[in-house]
This record gives C-alpha cells, structure tokens and sequence, in this order.
C-alpha cells in the first residue's frame, strides 16, 4: 500500500514519511513508511527520492550516489 501511494506522489512534489504513511492508512507508521522506501528496488517506478523527512530535509537514499542523487533527481523534476 505504500509503494502504491508513493507512485501516486505527482513529479516536482515531495511528501513527508508521515503523510506517506497516512495515506497508506497509518499516520504513525512513518517509520515503517522509511522501512518500506528503503527496500524499494525500482526507483523510477516507485519515486522514494519524493518522501523527505518531517522538517522537509533529505534522509535517506539507497540508490547510488545517497543523497546526492535523490537530491539530482528531485531537481530534475522540478525544472
């Protein structure tokens, strides 16, 4: 259910861990929102680089290059 929801997570938005776990219907699951983000192994199908923490900061990013490319990625799509 998160996976669906983070694909649902329009290009150039982002949405917190928590609003994430919210919509899969847990909003105090955000920890398991990270937990779920961080096992996603498509990237592109599944847009993780979109969740950002709670204050709207980068954490976390298992793809290669971390937060650097989450970071390229997020840019991308807001140009």
């Amino acid at each position: 259910e998160v996976y669906r929801c983070c694909r649902e997570t329009t290009a150039g938005t982002t949405i917190t861990y928590k609003e994430l776990a919210g919509r899969a219907g847990n909003s105090a699951a955000s920890r398991a929102a990270g937990a779920a983000m961080a096992r996603n192994r498509v990237l592109l199908v599944i847009p993780c680089h979109r969740v950002v923490s709670a204050g709207g900061g980068l954490r976390g990013f298992s793809a290669p290059g971390g937060l650097q490319t989450k970071q390229f990625l997020l840019d991308l799509e807001s140009a």
